[in-house]
């Protein structure tokens, strides 16, 4: 089904050069769209508030399984009759290392300018919490927690799942994600039908979250024992692990107190150094870009075991 390391490093490749072209957005939507809008329509038709906890658990499990049979059989579908340049092509649209850099080069490029204005509405298209509150470091730090748990999101899981189970196998990782992003919360509404979507999600990420503090690690040369000693801090068992690493590998303390729709969060603190400041995006971004390309290199020497 064209699926070894060279084929996955082709696709890394090619998006890292053009992601998703923006004239190409502005035509058709990314496939992750589709999915997301598949999933909202099952919610708004499974999820009845007048049934039982358990139905709607149920609803919830049956809504997971269409997603993954749906996202499975179309990965197959085009590895199956596509051929490599295909699959190489079709793969980029499973990650996200252009358009991570991307959005968090636009926190820092205002931050820079001492424009804080625009720095907090570019953070604000990232991150969930509050942003009108936030100072220049406090930009800063929310930055490169974002970057730091989305580099696993969007680039090591999937990168992960594509070497491991081909195209099928990153379509059903990017489907549960996105299911995790819209329904795998602990407010009512969503608890029990999206019980499933945010276990499986966790289960996924189990390999590729430690993978991508080690990678963290490696490229900051530094922040093993932080991250070994904070990531189980999270309430997440896989967010922690490349949000620790970096904050040892930067020296500085991320998580701490934040505001979501008004309401103070105090959240579990990563690391034990001084606070974040400005500069220290601008290095987070050079380890993310560091830790791309070790993750490159392994997927180069794994091409070079691979059977033939």
């Amino acid at each position: 089904m064209w699926t070894s390391p060279w084929i996955v490093l082709a696709a890394a490749a090619l998006e890292a050069l053009v992601g998703y072209p923006e004239a190409l957005h502005r035509r058709v939507p990314h496939p992750v769209a589709w999915i997301g809008a598949l999933i909202s329509r099952l919610e708004a038709t499974l999820n009845r508030p007048d049934w039982s906890e358990v139905a709607r658990r149920l609803a919830g499990v049956a809504t997971l399984l269409t997603i993954i049979l749906v996202s499975g059989f179309a990965g197959w579908l085009i590895a199956r009759f596509g051929g490599p340049y295909v699959v190489v092509i079709i793969g980029t649209l499973g990650l996200a290392q252009r358009s991570l850099h991307q959005h968090v080069s636009g926190v820092l490029r205002p931050l820079q300018a001492g424009d804080l204005i625009a720095a907090r509405e570019a953070v604000g298209m990232i991150v969930g919490r509050d942003v009108q509150r936030l100072d220049a470091g406090e930009v800063a730090a929310a930055a490169i927690e974002s970057l730091a748990e989305s580099f696993n999101d969007g680039v090591v899981a999937p990168i992960f799942w594509f070497v491991v189970a081909g195209l099928p196998g990153l379509f059903v990782y990017k489907a549960v994600n996105t299911a995790d992003s819209l329904i795998g919360h602990r407010e009512p509404r969503w608890r029990a039908f999206g019980w499933a979507s945010a276990r499986l999600d966790d289960l996924l990420n189990l390999a590729p979250a430690r993978l991508a503090g080690v990678l963290i690690a490696l490229a900051g040369r530094g922040g093993w024992s932080i991250m070994l000693r904070d990531a189980s801090k999270h309430a997440s068992p896989n967010a922690g692990w490349p949000e620790a690493a970096m904050a040892g590998a930067l020296g500085v303390r991320l998580g701490g107190t934040a505001w979501y729709d008004g309401e103070r969060s105090d959240r579990p603190v990563f690391g034990d150094g001084r606070e974040v400041q400005v500069a220290d995006l601008s290095r987070a971004l050079r380890i993310y870009l560091l830790a791309c390309a070790i993750l490159w290199l392994l997927l180069a020497c794994g091409g070079l075991a691979w059977p033939r």
